[in-house]
């Protein structure tokens, strides 16, 4: 974001339109296997709801809405920057992966900024846990617990999770599987 900026205050609608306008261009011209964009805040010691709105929401949507192969995820945000996100999330009920990357690309400390409802929340936290699933893997395993015992409810809540941004769905035959859009992971050790 710095190298977008230039500047370590990012701020205003239309510096965030300018902004949008900059990822776009950066964006490779061939797709990709779906991967995680992480946009990274180091260096970034303020960032305006207005110029975030304009900017990270507004390539989320535009990402999701072209289906693209890369997830936006905000990276090393500091607790400011963290809270601004945090106010456009609720504002537009939407929600936005974060987590810290490492000078070593290591990912950890993966969390949403905005709010799930609860049982959207414990789906996008079985597949952090569990890595891949389907709707049939949580029905078997959960749906007792959790007193759904049809598949319907769990592909809904996974297809919700898939079209916010927050997981990855990928078809094998006739079923369709959930992945996060970023794992943690540690090239260190």
């Amino acid at each position: 974001m710095i190298e977008i900026s230039d500047s370590p205050v990012l701020a205003g609608a239309v510096n965030g339109k300018i902004a949008f306008a900059d990822m776009i261009r950066r964006l490779p011209q061939t797709q990709a296997q779906p991967q995680p964009l992480f946009l990274d805040f180091s260096g970034i010691d303020v960032a305006t709801a207005s110029y975030l709105r304009e900017s990270v929401f507004a390539l989320k949507d535009y990402l999701r809405a072209r289906n693209s192969s890369y997830y936006p995820v905000v990276a090393n945000a500091l607790s400011e920057v963290w809270d601004e996100v945090s106010v456009i999330a609720s504002a537009k009920n939407d929600v936005i992966v974060a987590c810290e990357v490492g000078d070593s690309d290591d990912v950890q400390n993966i969390e949403l900024i905005g709010n799930l409802d609860p049982k959207q929340q414990m789906t996008f936290e079985m597949v952090l846990k569990f890595g891949e699933v389907d709707a049939n893997f949580l029905m078997k395993n959960f749906g007792d617990a959790e007193r759904t015992k049809n598949t319907t409810a769990w592909n809904n809540r996974l297809a919700n999770l898939a079209a916010r941004g927050v997981v990855r769905e990928h078809s094998r035959g006739r079923s369709k599987f959930y992945t996060p859009v970023v794992t943690e992971k540690s090239n260190g050790n």
